[in-house]
């Protein structure tokens, strides 16, 4: 289970009022009002909806994204580019410990002024996730 919401501040509803988020207990939700009505959606639900999204994205471009990523950070050479390749293949585990640690605040901002946005509506279902360069197709309704 997450510690905090993993996208706050970036979630939003399908008429773009920003989801709040709330801890029932300890589990963090997303809030979506709704005329008044206030639905605490799971975070890891949604959380978890949006980085399977972007692991499928990701898939058969490996090998594209380690090259580039090598490239950015300075390394490379061959042994650099297939870890990041074999790190990506298996992002899913990374996802479970992105889960657990959360996205740094800053990384959060960051993303936000780049223009990635989560729509979700008020029964908690992912409705698209809107990213810098993507088409934003519609995924859950």
């Amino acid at each position: 289970m997450p510690n905090q919401p993993l996208f706050a501040g970036l979630v939003i509803d399908e008429l773009g009022n920003l989801a709040e988020t709330a801890f029932i207990g300890t589990e963090p939700c997303y809030v979506i009002n709704d005329s008044g009505f206030r639905h605490h959606v799971p975070a890891g639900q949604i959380d978890r909806a949006v980085l399977a999204q972007m692991a499928e994205m990701m898939k058969g471009s490996e090998d594209i994204l380690s090259e580039k990523t090598a490239q950015m950070l300075g390394q490379d050479d061959p042994f650099s580019k297939a870890m990041i390749e074999q790190q990506l293949k298996n992002i899913e585990k990374q996802f479970d410990a992105l889960m657990q640690t959360g996205i740094p605040e800053d990384m959060r901002a960051y993303l936000g002024m780049m223009g990635f946005k989560v729509v979700i509506n008020y029964h908690g279902e992912l409705v698209r996730v809107e990213q810098p360069g993507s088409t934003g197709e519609d995924e859950g309704e």
